[in-house]
C-alpha cells in the first residue's frame, strides 16, 4: 500500500507555505481567509478566476502556481456551489476530490474549510472530508519496483492540514471515522493481494492480527470443521493443496457478560476461484483473487468496530477456501451433507461460495444465537447483470433490517438494492437426488443463490444477504477510490451498527 498522508487539524488561519486549498461557493464566494490571500496577491486569484470563467460551481477547480505576493507554492480553488446544502456524503466525496488534485509529492497541503461567514462547515463535515481524503490517497503498489521515466510521481502530500473553525472537535470526530477508514483500507489490501501471497492460512493470519485491538480470534482447522460436519465448506477446498480455514472474530464491546445477542457478519472467503472441475474460461480468471471480497469486508469491519471501541458485541465469521481442480476435487453430481444435516447435490462446482456460506451460517446460529446475520459474498455474475457495479444486491427475510441497510447505504454511498425472494424461485433449486441442488438454472441466478442460503437460516433470525460481486472488486473509480479492490461494505455495516445496535 502506498504511503498515506499524515492528517492534522488546526484553527482557521492563512496558510504560509506549501499548497493552499480554498473553497469557493457560487459566484466565487470565498471565505475571509481566501479573500485575504486574494488581496495579498494583488487580486491574482480573482483575476485568474475571471480569465478561466471559474464561478465556483460544484466539482470545478482553479489552479495557480507560485502566485505573486504569496510564499505559497500553489493555490487551488475548489468549487462547491451551495455549501449550506451539502450533506455529510458530499463533504466525504469532496475530501476525495481534493486529495486527488494533490497527488504530486507535495510536502504540506493546507485545506481551508471556510466559505462565506455563514457557511462554516462543522466538525462532522471536516471529519468526513478528512476520511474521504485519506481513502482517495490509497494505492496498492507494494509490488512495483520501478517507475517509467515519463510516469509522474503520484504520492499523496506527506502532510495534509485541515484548517477548520472548531479544529479540536473536528479532530475528535475524525478519530472514529479514521478507525472505519483503516478498516476499509484493510479490506482493500486483502482484496488486492495476489492469491499466491494470500491463501486461506495467510488470510487467517491477517485476521489473527486483530488481537492487537482486543478482538478474540479463533481459527478452526480442517479437522475441527470435520468434527462439526462442515462437509459443504470442506468439499469446496478439497481440490487444493492449501487447507481451508474458518475464522471466528469476536468483539465484546459490551463485555463478555452481556446478555444482549451479538450482531453477526459472515463473509465468503474464496481466496482464488478457478471454478473447480466446472472450470472458468481463462480470460479474466485473474480477477478471481478477489472472490474473498465478503471475507475482506467482514475482517475490515471487525477492525473498525474494535478500533473505535464500538459499544456492541459483534461476531465476524469468514470461511476461507481455495477452489482448485485437482484429482481430489469435488465433481458435478456429488452429494454432500452440510453442517445443518441438509444434503446438497453439487451440479456446478463453480457455484461454490454458497457451499462455504451455508455451513458458516449454520455455525453462527448454533454458536451465537445472533440478533441478526448479514452475510456478504462475491456470489454471482448474475447480480452484475441486474445491477451493474454501483449497487450491491440485497436479499432479506426481515423488512426492518433491510430498510436499515438501505438507509445506511444511502448515507455512506455504499448502496444496496433489495431483490426478491419467493417460493417460485425456491422450487428451482429442488433436487431429484438430495434436499437441494446448488444451482437453479440460467435465469434469476442471484435470486436462486439467495434462496439456497435462506434454507440455512432459521425463520426467527433476521437475515440479509449482500451479493457484492459488482461492488467489492473491479468497481468503477470514484472520488474516494481508484483501487481495484474497493473495501465495499465496511462503512455501510459500521453505520448500520452505529445507528441501530450500539449500547442496546
Amino acid at each position: 500500500m502506498s504511503e498515506l498522508p499524515k492528517i492534522t487539524f488546526q484553527k482557521l488561519a492563512e496558510p504560509k507555505k506549501g499548497v493552499a486549498v480554498l473553497l469557493a461557493g457560487a459566484g466565487l464566494a470565498l471565505g475571509p481567509t481566501g479573500r485575504a490571500l486574494d488581496e495579498a496577491s494583488s487580486g491574482a486569484i480573482s483575476r485568474a478566476a475571471r480569465a478561466a470563467e471559474f464561478t465556483g460551481k460544484p466539482k470545478s477547480s482553479l489552479d495557480l502556481y507560485a502566485p505573486a505576493g504569496l510564499d505559497l507554492d500553489r493555490v487551488i480553488v475548489i468549487g462547491v456551489g451551495d455549501a449550506a446544502a451539502m450533506s455529510s456524503q458530499d463533504w466525504f466525496l469532496l475530501g476525495g476530490s481534493v486529495s486527488g488534485k494533490l497527488s504530486n509529492n507535495i510536502a504540506t497541503a493546507t485545506v481551508v474549510l471556510e466559505l462565506d461567514a455563514g457557511d462554516l462547515p462543522d466538525a462532522a463535515a471536516a471529519a468526513e472530508f478528512a476520511a474521504g481524503a485519506k481513502l482517495a490517497a490509497y494505492k496498492f503498489d507494494r509490488y512495483k519496483t520501478k517507475k517509467k521515466d515519463d510516469e509522474k510521481p503520484d504520492a499523496p502530500p506527506r502532510r495534509l492540514v485541515i484548517a477548520v473553525a472548531d479544529h479540536t472537535a473536528a479532530r475528535k470526530a475524525f478519530s472514529d471515522l479514521d478507525a472505519i477508514t483503516d478498516g476499509t483500507l484493510l479490506a482493500r489490501d486483502l482484496v488486492n493481494e495476489p492469491a499466491n501471497v494470500l491463501g486461506p492460512e495467510e488470510f487467517a493470519a491477517r485476521a489473527k492480527e486483530l488481537e492487537k485491538l482486543d478482538v478474540d480470534v479463533k481459527i478452526l482447522a480442517e479437522k475441527d470443521m470435520q468434527k462439526l460436519g462442515m462437509n459443504a465448506l470442506l468439499a469446496v477446498g478439497q481440490g487444493s493443496e492449501r487447507p481451508s480455514r474458518l475464522v471466528i472474530m469476536r468483539w465484546n464491546g459490551l463485555g463478555k457478560s452481556s446478555k444482549k445477542k451479538p450482531v453477526v457478519f459472515v463473509g465468503k472467503g474464496v481466496v482464488f476461484d478457478t471454478g473447480g472441475i466446472s472450470i472458468k474460461p481463462a480470460a479474466g480468471m485473474e480477477d478471481m483473487k478477489g472472490d474473498m471480497g465478503g471475507a475482506a469486508c467482514v475482517t475490515g469491519l471487525m477492525h473498525a468496530l474494535a478500533a473505535r471501541k464500538a459499544k456492541v458485541n459483534a461476531v465476524g465469521v469468514i470461511g476461507l477456501v481455495e477452489n482448485m481442480p485437482d484429482g481430489r476435487a469435488q465433481r458435478p453430481g456429488d452429494i454432500v451433507t452440510s453442517m445443518s444435516g441438509q444434503t446438497i447435490e453439487v451440479i456446478n462446482t463453480d457455484a461454490e461460495g454458497r457451499l462455504v456460506l451455508c455451513d458458516a451460517l449454520t455455525y453462527v446460529q448454533q454458536k451465537f444465537k445472533p440478533a441478526f446475520i448479514v452475510d456478504l459474498a462475491t456470489l454471482t455474475g448474475a447480480i452484475i447483470v441486474a445491477l451493474g457495479n454501483h449497487y450491491a444486491g440485497m436479499f432479506s427475510n426481515d423488512d426492518e433490517l433491510a430498510n436499515r441497510l438501505s438507509a445506511a447505504g444511502q448515507e455512506t454511498g455504499e448502496k444496496v438494492w433489495r431483490m426478491p425472494l419467493g417460493k417460485e424461485y425456491d422450487k428451482l433449486i429442488d433436487s431429484k437426488f438430495a434436499d437441494m441442488k446448488n444451482v437453479g438454472g440460467r435465469w434469476g441466478g442471484a435470486i436462486t443463490a439467495a434462496q439456497f442460503l435462506k434454507r440455512f437460516v432459521e425463520d426467527d433470525v433476521p437475515w440479509a444477504h449482500l451479493d457484492v460481486a459488482g461492488t467489492a472488486m473491479g468497481s468503477p473509480s470514484s472520488e474516494v477510490n481508484k483501487s481495484w479492490g474497493s473495501g465495499f461494505g465496511v462503512r455501510l455495516l459500521d453505520r448500520l451498527v452505529a445507528e441501530h445496535y450500539e449500547g442496546r
